[in-house]
């Protein structure tokens, strides 16, 4: 086992460790620990700890010099499957690199975690290991969507961490993506949205109006702009920088997103090589088309983050090549030097004291009135 924390080589002493499950990933332990080493390279006050098969992860560490002084490797004998069940996992994974992974940031050793592996297990293994954020429902999966606004990318969520969500959950979600988006991006008063069936205000279910009503509240405690409803069209539009939705309409929306973009890339690559002629137009935009492909790659901002929790998880896509899985590490870098969860902690207790006040009073109200 391999164990180096050394500070002066960097010369930094407030350094970030990332645990990273290096077992979860479609294309295997190598191409994470490629990703660790472009996500160190980058990063000099970046350390790592990786969970997996000692035996299988540490000729891959060795294969490339001096990664060793900036990566911990803490051996974990088992792996989480892609089609475990996350009760399963609950009842039986202690020994595994994704519970090993959770358990270095709940004992401190870690500020943020990373995974590629099963998304229902790693949130139900994060809420038992780190708990939810005082007084959140459930916490909620965040993803980053290509956009016109000025970061290139907008937040959406939930994306699936829960398929129905009430009108406190929307609005513990709209601070949540507001101070998530406002330390990745860097962005003091992000606008958020909530997506509806149209911008009117008669539409949409009862939960949705008084979402509303209650986020517009929030948005001065909240730190953003409020731009009341916004539509399906408008999730990559510069009209809006945080979408908010409940998590079966999130999950629809990014899988339909995902799969639209595929089709579009296979037609225009069938189109492009039809004829002769097509070839050579294909060839005249081969350059602009690959600064359109770097504009919309989504492993430029690889990771849905799980929010609502007492701790950083960055959740990678399986399929995440070097590059995926280096932004996903720089996304949790980023996010726990930010500091970001004390924040939105303070924020969320405070809106949830003034909503449930609220309540008390209308309670009382509409009691004096029998």
């Amino acid at each position: 086992m391999s164990d180096a924390r050394d500070t002066s080589a960097t010369g930094f002493s407030d350094m970030i460790t990332v645990s990273v499950d290096a077992m979860g990933g479609d294309q295997g332990p190598a191409a994470v620990i490629d990703g660790c080493a472009l996500s160190l390279a980058k990063n000099p006050q970046l350390h790592i700890l990786l969970h997996g098969d000692e035996a299988v992860l540490a000729p891959l560490v060795a294969r490339k010099p001096g990664l060793a002084k900036r990566l911990t490797l803490q051996h974990s004998p088992d792996t989480v499957k892609m089609d475990d069940k996350p009760a399963q996992v609950m009842r039986h994974g202690r020994g595994t690199s994704m519970w090993n992974a959770l358990g270095a940031q709940r004992k401190g050793d870690a500020q943020a975690t990373v995974s590629c592996g099963n998304t229902g297990a790693l949130m139900a293994v994060s809420m038992l290991q780190l708990r939810k954020l005082p007084g959140v429902h459930r916490p909620a999966i965040a993803c980053l969507w290509p956009s016109r606004g000025k970061t290139g990318f907008n937040t959406m969520l939930d994306v699936g961490a829960d398929v129905r969500a009430d009108e406190e959950s929307l609005l513990q979600y709209a601070m949540m993506g507001a101070a998530y988006y406002r330390n990745a991006f860097n962005m003091p008063r992000p606008r958020v949205g909530l997506l509806n069936v149209g911008t009117e205000d008669h539409k949409g279910r009862a939960e949705i109006k008084e979402a509303a009503l209650l986020i517009a509240q929030a948005a001065q405690i909240g730190q953003f702009e409020f731009v009341g409803f916004v539509e399906g069209s408008d999730i990559p539009s510069e009209r809006v920088d945080v979408i908010v939705t409940d998590g079966f309409t999130g999950n629809v929306a990014l899988k339909t997103g995902e799969g639209t973009a595929r089709l579009i890339s296979d037609l225009l690559r069938r189109e492009l090589t039809a004829t002769p002629w097509a070839k050579i137009a294909g060839l005249l935009a081969l350059r602009p088309m690959r600064r359109a492909k770097k504009r919309t790659d989504p492993s430029r901002v690889n990771g849905g983050v799980f929010l609502g929790l007492n701790g950083t998880v960055v959740k990678s896509h399986g399929s995440a090549d070097a590059t995926g899985v280096s932004s996903a590490i720089k996304l949790a870098f980023t996010l726990a030097r930010s500091g970001f969860q004390e924040r939105m902690s303070d924020r969320l207790s405070a809106v949830m004291e003034s909503v449930s006040g609220r309540q008390d009073t209308n309670t009382e109200s509409a009691g004096g009135t029998e």
